[in-house]
C-alpha cells in the first residue's frame, strides 16, 4: 500500500502477476518448439505431418517467443515500473485486467492459426488480419492506460525508463499498423497492401524495428530501473541516458534496409540503411557505457549478488550485439553471411543473452517485492539458472556463427572455370556437426529457463502463503 497526497491506493500487482505467469507459460511452449526445430536439423524424420514440420513450427516459435514471452513479460514490467515511477495507480486498472485476457486470447488464436498454415508470410508479422485487429485494440488499450498514468503522475520528474516506455508504445503502434496494412480476401486470408520491392522495404522497416522497439527500448527501460534498485546505487549519468535515448530513437528507424543489401531495392536506400546502422553503434554504446560505469564500483558483488551477474552479462551481450549487427550490414560482410546460420546465431545472442537475462533479473527483483519477500525463493537456483543459460547460449550461438562462415565460404567457392566448387548438400554435410552442438546448447539453455520458471512459481507460492498467514493473523 502506498500513501500519496490524494489518499491511499494499492498497486495492481495482480495484473503484473498475470502477465508474468502468462509470459512464463508461452515462453516454455516457444522454447520447446524451438528445440524440436533444432532436432529436425539433425533428425529430418522428425518433420511429422503438416503441423509439426519445420515450415509450420518456425513462425510459431518466433511469434510465441517474441510476443508471448517478450511482450508478455514487458507488459508485466511496464505496469510494475510505471506505477512506481509515477507514484500513482494505473489510470484504468480494470482495462489492464481486460488487456491481460485479450493478450492470451490473441496468443491462442495466433498459435492455432499458424499451426494450420494460415499466415501473411511476412516475417515477425505472420498473424492474419483479424488477429492483427485484436493486437491493435490491445496495444491501444495498453498505450492509453500507460500514457494517461504518466500524464496524471504524482511524481514531478520523469525518470529515463518512462522515456523508453513511451517510445516503445508509440513506435510499435506506428510500425505494426503500417506494415500490417493488407487487403482481406477472406476470413483468414489477405495480401500485403504494398507490392514488390516496396513490400520488402516496408516489411524490413518493421522487422528490424521490431527488434529495436520490442527488444531494445523496453529492455533498456527495465535495465535503467531495476539495476539501480537492485544494487542500491544511482545510474552513472542520467544525461548520458537521455542522449543515448534520442540517438537510438532517431537512428533505429532508418536501419531496416540493411536486411535488403544486394536486392532490387534502390542502392541509395540500402546505403542509407547501412550508414544509419553504423551510426547506431554510438547511442547503443552510450547506454552500454552508462551501465558499465554504474557497475564500476560493484565488481566485487558479481560473485556474491546474484542479480549483478545477470545485469552485467546482459549489458555485455547488448554491447556485442550492437557491434555485430551494424557490421553485418556492411556489403563486404553481408555478401558472405546473409542467409546463413551466422544470422541465426546473431539473433539468438540478443534474445537468449541480452533480452532474457535482463527480463529474468527484473522478474527476480519485482516478484518478491510484490509480496514483501526479501529475495527470490532460492538464490542457489537463480545462480544455477544463470550459468545454464550463459553456457547454453554461448554454445548455441558460437556454433552457429562458425556454421554460418562455413556455409558462406562454401556457397561462394568457385572452380577456375567459374562453376560452383560445392553443391548445396556439401555445405549441409559440413555444418551437420555444428547443428548437433547448437542443439545441445539449446537444450542446456532450456533447462536453465525451466529452473527460472520453477524459482518464480515457488516465490509466488511462498508469497501467497505469507499473504494468507498475515491476513489470518489480522
Amino acid at each position: 500500500m502506498l500513501i500519496n497526497s490524494k489518499g491511499k491506493y494499492a498497486y495492481d500487482d495482480a495484473t503484473v502477476l498475470g502477465f508474468t505467469l502468462s509470459a512464463l507459460v508461452w515462453g516454455a511452449v516457444g522454447l520447446v518448439i524451438g528445440l524440436s526445430m533444432s532436432l529436425q536439423y539433425i533428425l529430418p524424420q522428425l518433420n511429422l505431418g503438416s503441423v509439426f514440420q519445420f515450415g509450420r513450427l518456425r513462425p510459431m516459435h518466433t511469434n510465441i517467443l517474441a510476443y508471448g514471452l517478450g511482450i508478455g513479460m514487458e507488459q508485466a514490467v511496464f505496469f510494475f515500473m510505471v506505477t512506481r515511477l509515477t507514484k500513482r495507480q494505473l489510470f484504468f486498472p480494470k482495462m489492464a485486467r481486460a488487456q491481460l485476457y485479450l493478450f492470451n486470447i490473441i496468443m491462442v488464436l495466433g498459435t492455432v492459426t499458424l499451426a494450420m498454415g494460415l499466415t501473411q508470410s511476412n516475417e515477425y508479422a505472420e498473424f492474419e488480419w483479424p488477429i492483427d485487429l485484436l493486437i491493435v485494440i490491445m496495444w491501444v488499450m495498453f498505450t492509453i492506460n500507460i500514457l494517461l498514468t504518466i500524464i496524471k503522475r504524482d511524481e514531478k520528474y520523469m525518470y529515463v525508463s518512462l522515456w523508453f516506455i513511451m517510445a516503445t508504445l508509440l513506435s510499435v503502434a506506428m510500425l505494426y499498423i503500417v506494415n500490417n496494412l493488407s487487403i482481406p480476401t477472406g476470413l483468414f486470408k489477405s495480401y500485403h497492401l504494398f507490392a514488390g520491392a516496396n513490400s520488402a522495404n516496408v516489411q524490413w522497416w518493421f522487422g528490424h524495428n521490431a527488434v529495436g522497439f520490442l527488444f531494445t527500448t523496453p529492455i533498456l527501460a527495465a535495465l535503467y530501473y531495476f539495476l539501480p534498485k537492485a544494487l542500491g546505487v544511482p545510474i552513472y549519468s542520467h544525461r548520458l541516458s537521455i542522449i543515448a535515448f534520442w540517438g537510438i530513437i532517431f537512428m533505429y528507424l532508418w536501419t531496416g534496409a540493411h536486411h535488403l543489401v544486394y536486392t532490387p531495392l534502390p542502392v541509395w536506400i540500402q546505403t542509407l540503411g547501412i550508414a544509419m546502422s553504423m551510426l547506431l553503434i554510438i547511442p547503443s554504446w552510450g547506454s552500454a557505457v552508462n551501465i558499465f560505469m554504474t557497475l564500476l564500483g560493484q565488481w566485487s558483488r558479481v560473485s556474491s549478488h546474484y542479480l549483478t551477474k545477470f545485469f552485467l552479462l546482459g549489458i555485455t551481450f547488448y554491447g556485442l550485439q550492437t557491434i555485430q549487427g551494424p557490421t553485418q550490414a556492411l556489403r563486404s560482410l553481408s555478401q558472405l553471411v546473409h542467409y546463413t546460420d551466422y544470422i541465426v546465431g546473431h539473433v539468438h545472442m540478443g534474445t537468449m543473452g541480452w533480452v532474457t537475462m535482463i527480463l529474468s533479473a527484473s522478474a527476480y527483483y519485482f516478484v518478491p517485492k510484490m509480496y514483501g519477500l526479501p529475495h527470490i525463493f532460492s538464490i542457489k537456483l537463480a545462480n544455477i539458472h544463470f550459468w545454464l543459460v550463459l553456457v547454453g547460449q554461448l554454445i548455441f550461438t558460437v556454433s552457429l556463427w562458425v556454421s554460418g562462415f562455413i556455409q558462406g565460404f562454401m556457397w561462394k567457392a568457385m572452380n577456375p572455370d567459374g562453376s560452383l566448387q560445392y553443391l548445396f548438400g556439401d555445405a549441409l554435410v559440413a555444418t551437420y556437426p555444428y547443428h548437433i552442438v547448437s542443439t545441445i546448447g539449446g537444450a542446456i539453455y532450456i533447462v536453465g529457463i525451466l529452473v527460472f520458471v520453477f524459482n518464480i512459481i515457488m516465490t509466488i507460492a511462498e508469497g501467497m502463503s505469507l499473504k494468507k498467514s498475515t491476513a489470518g493473523a489480522k
